[in-house]
This record gives C-alpha cells, structure tokens and sequence, in this order.
C-alpha cells in the first residue's frame, strides 16, 4: 500500500493522483459572459449536483498549480453571478476538449470549438446548442477553499431553467440514460463513456490550437467530419503545409493511389478513417495534399 502524506508531495502529484482515484467525475461545461458581455466557454470535472429544492449544482473551478492564477470562469462568475452549465455527451466531446485550451482574454471558446451560442432566457450566459441538457443558473454564493495554487472554489448555482434535448427523452417522459450519452472525466486523458466504457482524448496543446474557425471553410463545412472529427483537426499549432504533405503522400503508395482522382467527399471519408483511429497527423497530411 503506497501512503501519500498531502503535506509533503507536490501539489502537482497530489492533483494527479486525487483525480486518478476519484472518477468517474460528471463534466460542467460552464458557460459565462464578462461584464462587457464577452462570451467564455470552459469545462470543469469538480461537479455535482446537491439539492434538489432548492435545484443547486456547484462546481469548482481551481487556482492554476503553476502560478497561482484565476480563471475566466471564476472571475466572471463572481462579477456576473450567473452561468449556464453544459452538460457534455460523446458528441461534443472532442470540441468541449479544445474549448480547455487556454485562449487569451477576450477569445470565444465557442468559436474556438465551433459550437453553437444559443441565447438563454433568463441568464446572459449563452447556452451550447448542441449539449443534450443545459441549466441557466444564478450564482449564490463562491466559497474559496484556499488562496494557493490548485485550490478549489465552489461555485453555488441555482438552477432557474433547465432545457432537455427532445431527441434523449423516452415514452415515459424521462431522461433516457443510453440516449444522453453522457462522458465522464477519469484521471490523465482518460474518459469514460457511460454506455460504453473508457477512451482517450489527448489533452490540448501547451501551446494554442488554431480553433475550429481556422480550419478551411471546405475542412469546416464538410458533411463527412463530425463535431469530433473537427475538434481534432483543430487541435494543432499550425496547418500543415503542402508541400510537407504532397512530399509524404508521394512516398506511400497506398494513400497516393487512393487519393489519385478521388473528389473532395472521398478524400473527406478517407481521412477520417484515420481521424477515427487518432492518426491526426495522417489525416491531416491526406487533407493538406488536396487542399
């Protein structure tokens, strides 16, 4: 039995192995404006729900462990007092990755991702379309559970309207559980899908992926890739360049016979067998060549 004394390890190794022994963990995908209105879109996996009269979720977004920062989130939770919390099905899973990147003040995640802003009703927060179930909610109250790097804040939010995708409910009127296909947070990279089980989904670059908005309008609007598909595909620093990709595609065969004369649709269909199996940098390298 290995013992781990929290007043002696780093914060660092304490963080990996709390979260590594405590999952599944639910996903807030916690949508807030600033006071400007400026939209900020960010998922945290410290969550629940704790009342149900009063409806309160709360979840806690966490003081950066590498400086001591704040952010966006928390701080316009405290000056707004609202949020919409997202809740995050197989999906969206991919682009509610990307939206974690660390975007400068003022950039919108929801671009960033290529998710859709829906107005709320009673909230200014914008709600994500393609969530299976979104709350707009008040803040209550923030509790600060420390003022070091990696400590907590419990945000206390009161739920004022609930909207449920039609598509995930069942004859009876509920939730259907394989319906909402929700994903959970494990420790590292790892998910879990509740009606299926574990998958990866590597973390966002250190640096910052160029977004979905980035990707070519023909990349970006195709009918082959999903939301998935395109929150991998915008997970990179840069768009390959041609050249580095026709010199690749010419040296395998395989891929230079298929791609040969096949139309825009193919090539699309072709490159996301690799997109299915996490080979990004292949299938970027088919795109790139045609594009």
């Amino acid at each position: 039995m290995i013992t781990i004394d929290p007043s002696v390890v780093s914060t660092g190794k304490l963080h990996g192995f709390m979260l590594g022994a405590i999952g599944p963990r639910p996903i807030a995908f916690a949508s807030t404006v600033d006071v400007d209105g400026n939209p900020n879109l960010s998922p945290f996996s410290f969550f629940n729900v704790f009342s149900a009269n009063p409806p309160i979720l709360i979840f806690s977004p966490a003081r950066r462990v590498r400086d001591n920062t704040t952010k966006h989130t928390l701080e316009n939770a405290q000056a707004t007092k609202e949020v919409v919390i997202n809740i995050v099905n197989y999906d969206i899973v991919q682009q509610m990755s990307l939206s974690s990147t660390e975007y400068g003040e003022g950039v919108n995640e929801f671009t960033k991702s290529g998710l859709t802003m829906v107005k709320s009703e009673k909230v200014a927060p914008f709600r994500v379309g393609e969530s299976p179930v979104q709350f707009e909610c008040k803040v209550n109250d923030i509790i600060p559970m420390g003022s070091e790097g990696g400590a907590g804040n419990l945000v206390m939010c009161e739920v004022l309207l609930m909207h449920v995708n039609e598509n995930i409910v069942d004859a009876d009127g509920r939730i259907d559980q394989y319906k909402i296909d929700q994903v959970a947070r494990m420790g590292g990279n790892w998910y879990t899908r509740a009606n299926r089980g574990m998958f990866e989904v590597p973390k966002p670059l250190s640096t910052i992926g160029i977004g979905v908005d980035e990707l070519p309008e023909d990349i970006k609007n195709s009918t082959v890739f999903t939301g998935n598909d395109l929150g991998k595909l915008a997970n990179i620093e840069h768009l390959p360049r041609k050249e580095e990709a026709l010199d690749f595609v010419n040296k395998q065969d395989d891929i230079k016979n298929k791609i040969a004369q096949a139309n825009p649709i193919e090539i699309h269909k072709f490159a996301k067998q690799y997109l299915d199996d996490n080979h990004i940098d292949i299938a970027w390298k088919i795109l790139a060549a045609k594009l």
